[in-house]
């Protein structure tokens, strides 16, 4: 089955060893859409860069040093949560379910649901999307610690990676959404995206989603104008990026980080702003960039919900809700659905 999901979407196999395998699109897809894309949202009016873009290896480095500094509350909290709910987790689970996870990274919180699974399975199946190389050094490190685990990759965008899983065997997934990336979505794209988990999902999957919930402006703020400036070199690393994968010319010291909570909208933005006057080239794209002086280019934003909200999205989107959990601030939740 697998061979076919590799002919059908351009996949490379590399198998590591008995324990580790992972599918990876071709080099030549991954540059091509890449300047395609930058092409597009950069030749806008109100120009973007898509924040999916930010996790090349740096970025990804970049983020787990932002996920703990002080004043960036959503992964220890939803940690705290991950801590608190393993009993009530491991009801609705059993040794026949395999672990998908959605946006890995360095699988820290990952371990906690391995945990949870290693008193239940002999063995654990694990299936890491994630766009960033960094899934092949974080797997490889998770094997050092789990015995009984066995890892199959996926190297590309969530849509690719749920289309490779969505025929790939009949066994059942719990599926994992963590650390609110989901409110990177626009409020569109993001419910089309549910209902493709919905529609990838058979009887008997699970999806838990992480969420972060509407708080006080200045602690939201707080959390992406960090004292120590590692949010802004995340935000300009994607710079970066252009720079040495399409050949472009940025100045990064002509931009500076940019971050606002929109109360009506309940969504940090987050932008790169023109100090200057400037034209920038990006050779693989065709591209010539000219900006004003403190035109922004949008690179983020992450929306906060109400629980009322929370249940309606997913309700909408054809899921049933089983269990929502929250810390003691109510500052995040965790929600686990069932296919309706």
């Amino acid at each position: 089955m697998s061979d076919t999901i590799q002919k059908n979407h351009d996949y490379k196999k590399f198998v590591i060893d008995s324990k580790l395998q992972y599918f990876k699109p071709h080099a030549t897809k991954i540059e091509k859409t890449f300047a395609e894309e930058i092409y597009f949202s950069l030749g806008q009016d109100s120009k973007f860069i898509d924040p999916k873009f930010f996790y090349d290896k740096k970025g990804s480095e970049l983020f787990e040093k932002i996920c703990s500094l002080p004043e960036y509350y959503p992964t220890r909290t939803e940690i705290s949560i991950l801590k608190k709910m393993h009993d009530e987790l491991s009801s609705y689970i059993d040794d026949d379910f395999r672990l998908v996870e959605l946006g890995s990274g360095t699988s820290v919180k990952t371990r906690l649901i391995f945990d949870i699974f290693t008193k239940l399975q002999d063995t654990i199946e694990y299936f890491p999307i994630d766009i960033s190389d960094i899934l092949t050094e974080s797997s490889e490190q998770l094997l050092q610690d789990y015995d009984n685990l066995f890892i199959t990759g996926i190297v590309d965008t969530y849509d690719g990676g749920l289309e490779f899983l969505k025929t790939y065997d009949d066994k059942k997934n719990l599926i994992i959404f963590l650390g609110s990336s989901y409110g990177n979505f626009f409020t569109n794209d993001g419910f089309a995206f549910l209902k493709k988990i919905n529609s990838t999902m058979k009887s008997g999957d699970l999806f838990l989603i992480g969420l972060d919930l509407v708080k006080d402006k200045q602690i939201l703020e707080s959390a992406y104008n960090d004292s120590q400036g590692i949010t802004a070199e995340f935000n300009l690393n994607t710079l970066s990026r252009i720079n040495n994968e399409l050949d472009a010319d940025f100045d990064l010291k002509n931009f500076e980080h940019f971050a606002i909570y929109n109360e009506d909208k309940q969504r940090i933005e987050m932008y790169l702003k023109s100090l200057v006057k400037q034209s920038v080239i990006i050779s693989k794209s065709n591209l010539l960039l000219n900006l004003e002086k403190d035109e922004l280019i949008h690179t983020e934003h992450s929306h906060k919900f109400r629980l009322t909200q929370i249940d309606e999205l997913l309700n909408g989107a054809g899921f049933e809700i089983k269990h929502t959990w929250l810390d003691d601030n109510k500052h995040f939740s965790l929600t686990l659905a069932s296919k309706n």
